[in-house]
């Protein structure tokens, strides 16, 4: 009988130190999310196709994302999305959007390996991004439906503004970088954890 890999999410071992946190500066890994890169002309047909598949308009405007159920397009370029979800396997989702757009031209690759998502939750979550990206993060700037392409600490990060407080945020880093960025994450977040002991 051949071996199989166990899929294994490159967070794990820190799982407990996140369990420690105060709500104030929480963080949790959601592993295994469906991403899969999309490049198609916006206002084309590929574009009114993708929308139909994926049940959400594709954001035209630079640093936003759009939400519907499951389904999160984030804005990367004039002409490229991150798609993540998780009701779809990668393959799945690749799949059906490749059908509905290589007849116009569009490109859909599944890139769901590449990073892990990472939550940062709580009143002093902004205060900790904040010590390590040049973002002006204050909710009047980058709010609920914001998203940014950014450098967190010395990791390349895909930032998103979950609420409209400053108080919830979606960071997807490189699997290669995922350690790093959670040791730089806990570090920051040390001085609103109180001493054990």
């Amino acid at each position: 009988m051949a071996d199989t890999l166990e899929r294994t999410s490159p967070l794990r071992p820190l799982a407990a130190r996140f369990v420690r946190l105060p709500n104030s500066v929480a963080i949790v890994e959601e592993p295994f999310i469906t991403m899969v890169d999309l490049r198609v002309d916006p206002s084309g047909p590929g574009g009114r196709a993708a929308a139909e598949v994926l049940g959400v308009e594709l954001p035209a405007t630079a640093s936003t994302y759009a939400k519907i159920d499951d389904t999160t397009v984030i804005w990367l370029g004039p002409d490229e999305w991150l798609v993540t979800g998780t009701a779809l396997t990668g393959p799945e989702l690749e799949a059906r959007l490749r059908e509905a757009i290589a007849p116009h031209g569009g490109i859909a690759v599944d890139v769901s390996g590449q990073r892990t998502t990472l939550r940062l939750r709580g009143s002093h979550s902004r205060d900790v991004l904040g010590k390590g990206t040049p973002l002006d993060l204050h909710p009047r700037v980058f709010s609920a439906g914001a998203a940014a392409q950014t450098m967190l600490g010395q990791a390349g990060v895909i930032l998103l503004a979950v609420d409209a407080h400053g108080e919830d945020y979606r960071i997807l880093v490189r699997a290669s970088f995922a350690r790093y960025l959670a040791d730089w994450l806990l570090d920051a977040a040390g001085e609103y954890t109180p001493d054990e002991g």
